[in-house]
């Protein structure tokens, strides 16, 4: 080989400096460009599967939210099921004694006046029992006269004419039997004579 071949070729491998320099800069560049892509690529996939997690997440909390609302409103439904089983067992109940507590009522209407035995003091006392005990249970009579006739707490038996005229029609001149009302609800209505 001949010395100007060996110089061009140690001319040739012996590039200038800043060439390389630029060339390996550009290597560098775009190994660091490779390596942002990827990342930027990686970190999209991380945020797109951290907004799916968010969206589940929110999907799981709306469930969650909704079985509690749903079982509130069961165990409301159920504790109003069961106080209104008791009211009207309740009233059952109530219902049931009133004859009762009516028979000893007018076992002491016959009674005449000023007599005392131990007889008629022990129904007294028996039927005063019963009204104590069904006014702690809230029961109230329905026994007014000269109000005016409510289809809801009377039943009118009969119609006669008022005694004098101040008396309206549809008054409730006389209570037959005694009605019994529980709160709102009655156990009996009350059985009257009502002016024409």
């Amino acid at each position: 080989m001949s010395t100007e071949n060996v110089n061009s070729t140690n001319q040739d491998s012996e590039l200038d400096p800043a060439a390389e320099t630029e060339t390996l800069d550009q290597e560098k560049a775009s190994a660091a460009e490779d390596q942002n892509a990827g990342a930027d690529a990686g970190k999209a996939a991380l945020e797109a599967e951290i907004e799916q997690l968010k969206e589940q997440l929110q999907s799981k909390e709306d469930q969650i939210l909704r079985k509690i609302a749903e079982f509130e409103n069961m165990r409301r439904r159920t504790n109003r099921e069961r106080l209104q089983l008791f009211d009207d067992a309740k009233i059952k109940a109530v219902a049931d004694f009133l004859p009762v507590f009516d028979d000893l009522g007018r076992s002491l209407q016959n009674v005449p006046e000023g007599s005392s035995n131990a007889f008629t003091d022990g129904v007294k006392m028996v039927h005063s029992k019963f009204a104590s005990t069904l006014e702690k249970m809230g029961v109230e009579p329905i026994d007014e006269t000269g109000i005016p006739f409510d289809v809801e707490l009377h039943d009118a038996l009969m119609r006669q004419p008022a005694p004098d005229d101040s008396t309206e029609s549809n008054t409730v001149l006389q209570v037959l039997e005694t009605g019994y009302k529980l709160g709102e609800k009655v156990i009996r209505h009350a059985k009257v004579i009502v002016s024409e």
